[in-house]
């Protein structure tokens, strides 16, 4: 038995929230929506491997269960998914646009950021240290992701020229030891996070900078075409062996005016699956 992503029943709108203090109104100065989905439709990566099917832009998503053995070339036990909580769109404030409506040319989240973050998967455990003060993560915790001091300063100066605004950050370790961290940045407008992931951080080869515990690391082209959308940026890497104690996958993800990077970690070898299981999911509450 397996977990198969589908839409859930559609779930009553939650109260309407404030707007973020300091983002940026409809109709900002901004690439238009046709170019950047121009821009993404040229850096998509084609996989060969269909592990999950599209959700479209419904108000809930949910997790249910169907045997392998219906899902052509599926027909061992378990492919190693994880059961998420039904995942719910985030509110937005009353009137305000999405990230992709052809009104907000700065492709500007209105929803709480901390309301995007993937939840954690049923049993997983909780990573404090990720949790921030009120749910906003200091700058000096993303950037101790990184390996090298000196590249902890550039990407630092890079983020906070680029507009930084919030972090909100989640994090949990499931019963097989796989360590995920996910992080997301809020800038001002799609435009510089489309500059910051093509031109600064996550050039096709390999990223800017490198990880804790990576070493060599590259393109992941068995990440499937169908865990990606249209409308983010993807730039998804994994480290090749021979790895140290534990391997690492990351992604880029560029959704509007949020930078999302998703790492997962564990030692003797990250799953495929959970990881692309992961970064889908987090790509359609982004949306």
């Amino acid at each position: 038995m397996t977990e198969q992503i589908t839409p859930a029943a559609p779930v009553t709108a939650a109260p309407a929230l404030p707007p973020l203090p300091d983002a940026p109104p409809p109709g900002s100065p901004g690439p238009s929506g046709k170019d950047r989905r121009a821009l993404r439709a040229v850096l998509r990566w084609t996989a060969a491997v269909v592990v999950f099917a599209a959700v479209g832009s419904a108000t809930a998503y949910g997790v249910t269960r169907m045997d392998r053995t219906d899902v052509p070339g599926l027909a061992t036990a378990s492919d190693g998914r994880w059961s998420y909580p039904t995942l719910t769109a985030a509110p937005l404030p009353s009137g305000s646009p999405g990230p992709f409506d052809e009104k907000n040319a700065a492709g500007a989240h209105y929803a709480d950021l901390r309301d995007l973050l993937l939840p954690a998967p049923e049993g997983a455990t909780a990573d404090q240290g990720l949790r921030g003060k009120d749910g906003w993560l200091r700058t000096e915790t993303f950037l101790a992701e990184y390996r090298e001091e000196a590249d902890r300063d550039e990407l630092r100066l890079r983020i906070v020229d680029a507009g930084l605004r919030h972090i909100a950050a989640r994090g949990w370790t499931t019963d097989d030891g796989t360590h995920t961290r996910i992080y997301l940045l809020q800038f001002g407008t799609a435009a510089t996070v489309d500059d910051l992931i093509t031109m600064q951080l996550a050039p096709y080869d390999r990223p800017a900078y490198a990880v804790r515990g990576t070493e060599a690391v590259e393109p992941d082209e068995e990440f499937p075409e169908a865990a990606e959308s249209d409308d983010v940026l993807t730039s998804v890497y994994t480290e090749s062996e021979p790895y140290g104690d534990e391997q690492v996958r990351e992604a880029y993800l560029g959704a509007g005016d949020v930078l999302a990077v998703v790492l997962q970690s564990r030692a003797g070898g990250a799953g495929e699956v959970p990881f692309q299981q992961t970064v889908a999911l987090q790509t359609r509450l982004l949306l």
